[in-house]
């Protein structure tokens, strides 16, 4: 198929004069087809009068489907605005395929919850999800979603803008919601989707010998917490100044392919040790046979594992420009871990040269070993193929 991808960003004051800004920008990137699918990242100013956005977008665009979600801060054009009014549209044209829009939510269901409004991911060839972290259970959902669908990637992040009032801005078509997700059903779009974790692997990879939850008893026969340390003791001085600045555990995901990299490593936080009973919990389910390997937050690490990613992805397309991308970086990343602005959307311009969009969100969706996962101090990127 053929996809046509057009992004715009402003940061004018006025929320409607603003989305009218960023949509004409859009819209100059559709070769003057309308817009089948367009996507929305606002904040400041268009937190409190989102009806005023979807106004302005609607005046330059039209759009068929529009989904979209209150944000911290936004990405467009190759730059990074992190606070103040900006937003960011991004729109496509398709001249096949199928954009369909969604609002999931939960509802009580005795002592348990049933989820509503989320269709069927079965022959989707991705999804795109923006949930409110106060009320959708995401990490649930995706557990879910990778049982009944593990060959449909999922990414998205979770919405970092709040209204006046505190509440959530999901935007949907014409309406704006307070809670649950919205998202995109894709069908006959190619989605590509990257996930580049922010941490560097240190030291050597340790089989789990016995864990039980999220608690692992044993490393390679020993008790966890005494090969951890013995790890983190064989570690060269710069290594060790990595891990002080805060240890993490990269677990290899199950179903990840038998000659898994870096990107297989699941990264989570360690919770605790029990230093009587050898233990040590992490923040992530583990079992037994389970491969985990040291990690450390390193701005050097992200850089290339980011930039890594992005250009498998376009070799993956043979070596072509892709029609364009979504960015979904943490509230974490940007200057305050880079030492610069404007990182990750140079990169995605350095790395792609093609149109990309996106924000600054409270949890980033994306696959690890073809299992979809929240993550925190990641980049997801949604590419897609012309």
């Amino acid at each position: 198929m053929s996809l046509r991808i057009g992004c715009g960003l402003s940061e004018h004051p006025e929320a409607r004069v603003g989305a009218l800004e960023a949509a004409t920008q859009a819209r100059l990137g559709l070769d003057g087809d309308d817009a089948d699918l367009v996507l929305v990242f606002a904040a400041g100013a268009h937190l409190a009068a989102p009806e005023a956005s979807l106004e302005g977008i609607d005046e330059a665009l039209s759009p068929a489907a529009l989904v979209g979600c209150g944000a911290a801060g936004v990405v467009g054009a190759g730059r990074e605005i992190e606070a103040g009014t900006a937003i960011s549209v991004w729109a496509a044209a398709f001249d096949d395929g199928v954009a369909e829009t969604f609002h999931a939510h939960v509802e009580p269901l005795g002592d348990a919850l049933a989820l509503e409004g989320l269709p069927s991911p079965e022959d989707a060839s991705g999804l795109l999800l923006l949930p409110d972290p106060a009320t959708f259970p995401t990490a649930r959902v995706l557990q879910e979603l990778g049982r009944v669908a593990p060959a449909v990637p999922v990414v998205g992040g979770l919405s970092s803008g709040e209204s006046g009032d505190g509440g959530a801005v999901l935007l949907r078509d014409g309406e704006v919601h307070v809670g649950g997700a919205v998202g995109v059903r894709l069908e006959g779009v190619e989605l590509l989707p990257c996930v580049s974790q922010g941490a560097a692997p240190l030291g050597p990879e340790l089989t789990i010998t016995a864990a039980d939850g999220h608690v692992i008893h044993e490393l390679a026969g020993r008790p966890a917490l005494e090969a951890l340390q013995q790890a983190i003791l064989g570690l060269d001085p710069a290594e060790r100044a990595l891990v002080e600045g805060g240890l993490l555990l990269g677990i290899v995901i199950d179903g990840a392919k038998p000659d898994y990299a870096q990107g297989d490593f699941l990264v989570r936080g360690l919770l605790g040790a029990d230093p009587e009973d050898g233990t040590i919990a992490v923040a992530a389910p583990v079992s037994t046979g389970q491969v985990v390997r040291l990690h450390a937050r390193d701005a050097a690490s992200a850089d290339s594992d980011l930039r890594d990613g992005l250009a498998l992805r376009r070799e993956a397309l043979g070596g072509e420009r892709p029609a364009g991308a979504l960015l979904f970086t943490c509230t974490g990343r940007g200057a305050g871990m880079f030492g610069v602005g404007h990182h990750d959307a140079g990169a995605l311009a350095d790395e792609l040269g093609a149109p990309a969009a996106g924000f600054f969100a409270a949890g980033e969706i994306g696959p690890v070993g073809g299992e979809p996962f929240v993550h925190t101090f990641t980049a997801t990127v949604a590419v897609f193929a012309r």
